[in-house]
């Protein structure tokens, strides 16, 4: 058997069932940030899956100005434990590296979810423009701390919005000034 036979599908699984519950705390976060409805069937599911660590955690890291700092310490101690594995799994740990890397990993997820929910509310628009699916005014509410600014500036030029492409633009633009760097510093030390 090759040298990285089973290194491979532990980190193939780590990342996959890890990141996952990662991809629901993120959301939990944002959306707690922007106070959707907690009674909403997706919220509700996502509040219950992640209820029980950030139960634990609630002592330690509480809520400030509505940031969930317990969905924060939480997210990055799984992003963590995703690089170790990875790192371990190469033969080789970086502790400051992990670290760097799961902060970065973090942001980009974040930013992220903003694009995906923005291209999602964007075709919901387009095809269905009265919806009235759970999901989708969660999809609305996440998305409004990025385009509400935005339409202060651009208003609706005949009867068409041009905020979810300035919004985009702007989100695309802060992942490639704000990651990069961030990943530069995993290799500094």
């Amino acid at each position: 058997m090759p040298a990285g036979y089973l290194a491979n599908p532990l980190i193939f699984l780590v990342d996959t069932l890890v990141g996952a519950y990662v991809f629901i705390l993120m959301l939990r976060l944002l959306l707690q940030y922007t106070a959707a409805d907690s009674r909403n069937p997706v919220s509700a599911f996502i509040i219950k899956v992640t209820q029980p660590p950030l139960r634990l955690l609630k002592p330690i890291f509480p809520t400030v100005k509505g940031v969930n700092l317990a969905a924060i310490a939480l997210m990055l101690g799984l992003q963590l434990t995703i690089g170790l594995v990875i790192s371990l799994a190469q033969g080789h740990l970086d502790v400051w590296g992990v670290f760097v890397w799961s902060v970065a990993e973090l942001l980009g997820g974040i930013i992220n979810i903003f694009v995906f929910s923005i291209f999602a509310t964007v075709i919901i628009s387009w095809l269905n423009p009265n919806s009235y699916h759970p999901l989708v005014s969660l999809l609305y509410k996440i998305t409004e701390p990025v385009t509400r600014p935005v339409q202060r500036w651009i208003p609706p030029i005949g009867g068409i919005d041009l905020t979810p492409m300035a919004a985009l633009l702007g989100l695309q633009l802060l992942k490639m000034l704000l990651i990069p760097p961030i990943q530069a510093l995993a290799h500094v030390f």
